[in-house]
This record gives structure tokens, sequence and C-alpha cells, in this order.
């Protein structure tokens, strides 16, 4: 078994993350924000992009740090805690992506942007909600030198945002991955969705009848790793958000008395509370060795890794904002309760790219031997 490491960049990361979500993100100022057109305020989107957060995983000669995506996981982790919302998760992915499949052309275009503070985000998800990233129903049809779309996109997050939208599409019978740029959609292309975490600005994209020149085809189409690297950033956001949480319980269970004692006295709240920092702790445990297990050339054991903490996760996260939410009583119910800010950002990781159930089935050959 692989040792897990928490490399010196890491806890560099990690420290500054802390305090900088402490600051912009106390949960007052993650309701206020709700009502906000987006998600971020531009000054603190700029002051992450000074910090250089957004150039982690790209390369230098691209105006980037040239990290791993591990080097990403303490920044999200600690977003996850203080439910910070920001198009980071997505303008990370993005650049992923095209580091691994744009052309040379769209990534010297396009990353030094990033790196410097535009949004990208990505168009991965059908009507259907399907998980599987290959099975695509959107449709680009190539004419001369042009690409036509066809088919909606589910789940797009901040692409009001977004100076760059990468689209999965079925082009001459082959998923790939399109390039889209702000200012070639349709006024109406982007519809708001109400979705279960407020703190979310979510899309739905109308790709019909959008024609772009064919050169904004990625050269690659890598969905595998772009899948690995949504897992490993939600689980992120997860472990962080069990720390969130288990803060709020333990708050309210020393501070509420029922009957002269303080409610955390009592066995049947006790118990389940220690069981969520247990499951925090394993969490943590399962994040941090996929995220060390990145570096090595064993795609299985990656993919084992990354699927383990996705489904341990999202469990785990799910079972403390329910508790927190019934631990507070009739209050929990209620939208002033903040314990209710986790449930919901727990249930939307929860079904992002996958339950626990889903990965729980695609681990089994990963983990188990054939049977002849």
């Amino acid at each position: 078994m692989a040792t897990i490491e928490f490399t010196e960049e890491q806890t560099m990361l990690l420290e500054t993350a802390i305090d900088f979500c402490r600051k912009n993100s106390p949960l007052d100022n993650v309701r206020r924000q709700i009502e906000q057109e987006h998600s971020v305020d531009a000054a603190v989107w700029s002051e992450m992009a000074d910090l250089g957060w957004l150039g982690i995983t790209i390369p230098e000669q691209y105006g980037g740090l040239g990290l791993s995506l591990a080097d990403v996981v303490p920044i999200v982790e600690s977003m996850g805690r203080h439910l910070m919302g920001t198009p980071y998760a997505p303008t990370v992915l993005a650049a992923n992506a095209l580091v691994a499949s744009g052309s040379e052309a769209q990534k010297n275009h396009w990353l030094p942007r990033i790196a410097a503070g535009a949004v990208a985000t990505m168009a991965l998800t059908e009507e259907d909600g399907n998980w599987r990233l290959k099975e695509i129903q959107s449709q680009g049809v190539i004419s001369g030198g042009s690409l036509t779309l066809s088919g909606t996109k589910c789940f797009v997050l901040d692409a009001p945002q977004a100076a760059a939208i990468l689209v999965s599409a079925m082009i001459d019978g082959a998923p790939r991955l399109v390039l889209l740029h702000s200012d070639q959609l349709a006024a109406n292309a982007l519809t708001r969705e109400t979705v279960i975490d407020e703190t979310r600005r979510s899309y739905t994209l109308d790709l019909d009848g959008i024609t772009v020149p064919a050169e904004q085809i990625l050269d690659g189409a890598d969905f595998a790793s772009i899948e690995q690297a949504a897992l490993l950033l939600l689980t992120a956001e997860m472990a962080g958000g069990l720390a969130g949480v288990l803060h709020v319980i333990v708050d309210y269970l020393t501070t509420r008395k029922q009957f002269d004692h303080y409610i955390g006295s009592y066995q049947s709240l006790k118990h389940p509370s220690v069981q969520i920092l247990l499951s925090m702790e394993a969490c943590r445990s399962h994040l941090y060795n996929a995220a060390t297990l990145l570096a090595d050339e064993d795609h299985k054991a990656i993919e084992a890794a990354i699927r383990m903490a996705k489904a341990q996760g999202s469990e785990a996260f799910a079972f403390a904002g329910d508790r927190a939410v019934q631990f507070h009583g009739g209050f929990g119910f209620t939208y002033d309760c903040d314990a209710q800010l986790f449930l919901r950002r727990a249930l939307w990781c929860q079904y992002q790219f996958g339950d626990a159930a889903y990965h729980r089935e695609l681990l089994g050959p990963l983990l188990l031997d054939e049977v002849s």
C-alpha cells in the first residue's frame, strides 16, 4: 500500500486557503452571496488569481505554476469547509482538459488567460443524467471548415461568467470536446436551473444551431482523466464539508441545554457525532491517498482509489448533513438553520459524477479477481 503523502506545497496551500476561506466565506457571507448574480465577488476571484491558485496545474510555459492536481486538493477542501461557492473547480477542470487534450494554439491562447483570472467551465452532463461521460447525445456535424452543434447540456456551472466552455459532443461517431467562446452563444442559450444547493450557479446550455470553426475541436478527448479529476475535487469538497458541518454540530451540542444538561451529553447525539468525526477522517484518508497515487503510473490503482474516495465521501457527508438537521430539532428544518446549507451541499456533491452505488459497482472489477 502506498504511503499517503502531504507535501510542503500542499501544507503551504492549505494554510493559506484556510485563512482565505475563513475570512471571505463566513456563513453570513454564504447566505448573502446566494442572492447575488454571481457565485463569488469579483474582488475575491481576482485575489484568488493573484495567489496563483488558477494556474496551479497549468505548465509554467503557459503562465502557471506547473504543479499537480493533488496541489489543488487542499484549496478545494478549504472551500468546502466554508461552503464557498466559486467557479474554481470547473475552471481547474477545464484548464486540465486543455492541458491534456488541447492543441498548441488553444493552449497558448487560453491557458495564460485562465491563469490570470478568466473563468472556464465544462458542459458534460446530458439531459438523461447519464454519468458515463462517453455516452453522449449531443451531436456535432462538420461541414467544410465549420462545426454545427445540437443537443442540450445540464449542470453547466457558472456559465454566464465563463469566457470558455468545454462541451462534449459526438462528432463523426466519436466522443470529442469542443471549446466554445462565450461570444459564440446565442442570447437565450443559457437557462438558470433550480438545484438543491443554492450556492451553485447551474445552467442548461442549448447547443442547437451553434456553429463554430472546426479548429475549436480539441485534438484529444481524455474523458477518463476528466472524470477522475472531477471525482477528486468533489471528494475534497466533501471532506471539507464534513469538517464544516461537524463544527456546526459540536457548537450546537455544547451550547443548547435540555433538562439542565447540554444536549451533547446524551448518547443518542454523542455517538452519531463521533461517527461523523471518524467518517471525516476516513474521507480525508481516502482523498489524500488518491491524490498521492496521481503521481504513479498505475492507472488501475488511481481509478480504484478515486472511486473509493467518492463513494465513501458521498455517504458520509450526506449522513452528517442529515444528522446536523435532526440534532437542531424543529429549527433544523427551517431555512435559517446553517445545518441545512451543508445538507444541500452534501446532496449536490453526492450525485455529481455518480453516487456511491454507481462507483461501488465499477469498483468490483478493479478490486476483485475476475472469475473465469
